[in-house]
């Protein structure tokens, strides 16, 4: 399916597929997990959700959900399958988008200069709230009071730091885990103004540009230090494109709606079009 709709009212924010041909959908309405199969488009409600916003969503290859709860401050992880909760942080902020690596889970912070590492076991075992980590940001990153500051999170090509996206300078950083600094990628004079989600396949990155109403594609160099924006994509059914997922050659584009007046009856779809290469 190249459309996927999802329920009225639903107001999504980001996405997450797999395993299996499963896409995973977040609500800013009230928190609740929409799961729909990208074959027949059918879908439903795994999670009802806290009543406070679901942000960005993950899912690990334990078929976690790694939930980032916005304005609520907060972090959850739900079993993708069942949809019960495994485990909720206190956080503070606005929590906004998960990046995952093997030893930890790692959220974006829009309002407080941060990075909240989860760190896992050795097994992948969920740590307790006591031992999540604040990492402070410094470096070339300045957050302003304005806008939505860091927002989308991926690790770099060669998997040793993150990339986070800043919506209100357009700025893309890559991060060092160990100390929080952060080094803005040289993107050769371009910027990602109004930038949201990301997701990275080799050393392409793929960028949803909110407001712009197109992804842009971007080729990293192995430590994701320098990059080069190969294309802006656009299509006739993006609607403020917050987040994205891949599955075999095709984009998924979730559809915010963001300048549209959010009602119960307000209808909301996810799209796909072909990778861009």
């Amino acid at each position: 399916m190249t459309t996927i709709a999802l329920p009225d009212g639903f107001r999504p924010e980001s996405m997450t597929i797999g395993p299996g041909p499963f896409a995973y959908f977040g609500s800013l309405a009230d928190g609740s997990i929409y799961r729909a199969d990208l074959i027949t488009g059918e879908g439903k409600v795994i999670h009802p959700g806290p009543g406070t916003a679901s942000a960005g969503v993950k899912i690990d290859r334990r078929g976690r959900l790694f939930i980032a709860g916005g304005f609520a401050g907060d972090a959850h992880v739900i079993h993708a399958a069942s949809g019960a909760t495994l485990a909720s942080y206190p956080l503070a902020g606005l929590v906004n988008d998960f990046a995952l690596t093997p030893t930890a889970a790692w959220a974006t912070d829009s309002v407080i200069p941060v990075l909240w590492k989860l760190p896992l076991g050795g097994n992948g075992e969920l740590p307790e709230p006591e031992q999540v980590e604040r990492v402070e940001l410094s470096g070339d990153i300045e957050y302003l009071e304005e806008g939505f500051n860091a927002n989308g999170i991926c690790r770099t090509p060669d998997g040793t730091a993150l990339l986070v996206n800043q919506s209100n300078t357009g700025g893309l950083f890559h991060v060092d885990t160990a100390t929080g600094r952060a080094t803005s990628v040289d993107l050769g004079g371009e910027d990602l103004m109004d930038c949201d989600g990301m997701v990275l396949d080799g050393d392409l990155l793929y960028v949803a540009m909110g407001v712009r109403n197109e992804v842009v594609l971007v080729r990293l160099n192995h430590e994701g230090t320098v990059g080069k924006v190969l294309r802006r994509v656009s299509d006739p059914r993006f609607d403020i494109p917050s987040s994205l997922a891949l599955h075999d050659d095709l984009l998924y584009v979730i559809n915010g709606r963001f300048t549209t007046e959010a009602t119960p009856e307000t209808s909301y779809t996810s799209v796909a079009i072909p990778r861009p290469r």
